[in-house]
């Protein structure tokens, strides 16, 4: 144990050091929230693909693959095929507008009210992309080191907030590179294979495991749905996956490492409910399956090997709460402090004090919340109950209108709040009927926001 915990602590002081040098790195504004627009395909496709696959990819994915089998998969198939579509068919006109955020675009098509609604539903849903991987990175600390989860969430959580509130972007960049290595070495070349061979081979695990395990669709044909309306278009929206785009240095290497990182994201998956499935032969008793990453890790791997492990799904989960946590103060910071300043804009000096205290926000709710998938869910689906009806309508309707967008954001966000708290966060129904409401409220008000506007000129 003393071996594992001596891995994990270098880890974590490389990853401040990493956070130290990007300080440097991050000389303005501009390299602080998207490293100067200039990342090369290596480094774009390492930090697209660690942003992407965080706590709910890995720790989530082992537990579907331990209920669920094969099919554990989807959530991170939707996932890369978001990243795949969002490369291949958008990152050309959004490098072009060389913004920050995505409400910036709201703004171009409606109005600065559009765009100050957008950010509230921005804010909370980058936030909890945050929360879910800080809780991620609590939950393997607590099991495997038997520490108290207060302890957990703020030291593992308490070393992104430090890292990504004094480098920013260049900060995330560096140790999302490092991050992705370690995490590929270790899952999918250390963790798989010894599982694997714990079991006896690839012949025993389909010998002890129903056949309903090796289906793709075992998890259900309504949930696949829902991971894609949730987590494919959640993509094409989603804050923290759009500052990655706009730190490429070209249409090009977007195009081209994006859907690299795209394809990873679908082996990974495959990879992390291979695991889950392994822990269910091994471990076919676990009183919960949300621990069925850390128990695997703990029972199957030696001690040195058992630390590596941990490094790499604390790289997953790091990545992406560091991503989601520049993304929640991007959006204070350019989108909601300008509005409050009277069209001040912010500093580098505010972005890091912004950063900072985003971060303990981050840490408080990590505190109060238990369930990675649940608040990941919650998360996307605010986003796109709330955003993608109103995006989608400035991109393709020409008769689309301020009044439409805001009350769609508003009726939609609320829907999928009501939905979560009457079915819980699982259900299928609150991304289902945020959509329909969302999108019924945004044509008949902007048919009616139209309509007087043509009277009223009549007149």
């Amino acid at each position: 144990m003393i071996l594992d915990i001596s891995v994990v602590l270098v880890y974590a002081a490389g990853m401040l050091l990493l956070g130290w040098y990007g300080m440097r790195r991050a000389r303005n504004q501009e390299e602080f929230l998207v490293a100067g627009r200039n990342l090369g395909p290596a480094f774009y496709m390492g930090t697209m693909a660690a942003t992407v696959l965080g706590g709910a990819a890995t720790v989530g994915t082992v537990r579907l693959g331990y209920v669920h089998g094969i099919s554990g998969f989807w959530l991170c198939a939707a996932l890369g095929a978001g990243i795949l579509v969002l490369n291949l068919f958008l990152a050309k006109p959004l490098l072009k507008l060389r913004v920050f955020t995505v409400t910036q675009i709201l703004e171009r098509r409606y109005t600065p009210m559009a765009r100050q609604a957008s950010a509230a539903i921005m804010f909370a849903y980058a936030l909890m992309i945050s929360v879910v991987s800080t809780l991620a990175i609590g939950t393997v600390l607590q099991v495997l080191f038997d520490l108290p989860f207060w302890a957990a969430i703020l030291m593992g959580g308490g070393v992104v907030v430090v890292y990504s509130s004094i480098g920013g972007m260049w900060s995330l960049t560096l140790t999302d590179i490092v991050q992705f290595v370690i995490k590929t070495i270790g899952l999918m070349f250390v963790l798989l294979p010894i599982c694997l061979y714990r079991i006896g081979g690839w012949d025993e695990l389909v010998a002890r495991l129903p056949d309903s395990a090796f289906s793709l669709t075992t998890i259900g044909y309504d949930t696949i749905v829902t991971y894609f309306l949730i987590y494919f278009f959640g993509i094409l929206i989603g804050q923290d996956i759009w500052q990655r785009v706009f730190t490429a240095r070209s249409e090009g290497v977007a195009r081209a490492a994006g859907s690299v990182a795209g394809v990873y994201c679908v082996l990974y998956g495959l990879v992390g409910a291979l695991i889950g499935m392994c822990a269910k032969v091994l471990l076919p008793e676990l009183d919960n399956a949300n621990n069925a990453f850390a128990a695997i890790v703990q029972s199957a791997l030696p001690d040195g090997i058992r630390g590596l492990v941990i490094a790499a799904a604390l790289a997953a989960m790091m990545s992406t709460a560091s991503a989601g946590l520049l993304a929640a103060s991007t959006t204070i910071t350019e989108d909601l402090l300008p509005k409050l300043r009277g069209g001040q804009m912010s500093s580098l000096a505010m972005a890091r004090l912004f950063t900072l205290l985003t971060g303990l926000l981050v840490l408080v709710i990590a505190l109060l919340v238990n369930d990675v998938i649940g608040a990941l869910t919650l998360a996307y689906n605010l986003l796109v109950g709330g955003i993608l009806i109103p995006m989608l309508g400035a991109i393709y309707w020409k008769r689309a209108s301020t009044a439409g967008a805001i009350t769609s954001m508003a009726l939609g966000s609320a829907t999928a709040l009501v939905f979560m708290f009457k079915d819980g966060l699982e259900a299928n129904t609150p991304i289902y009927y945020s959509l329909a409401i969302g999108l019924l409220s945004f044509v008949v008000v902007s048919l009616l926001a139209r309509r007087t506007s043509t009277a009223n000129s009549l007149t």
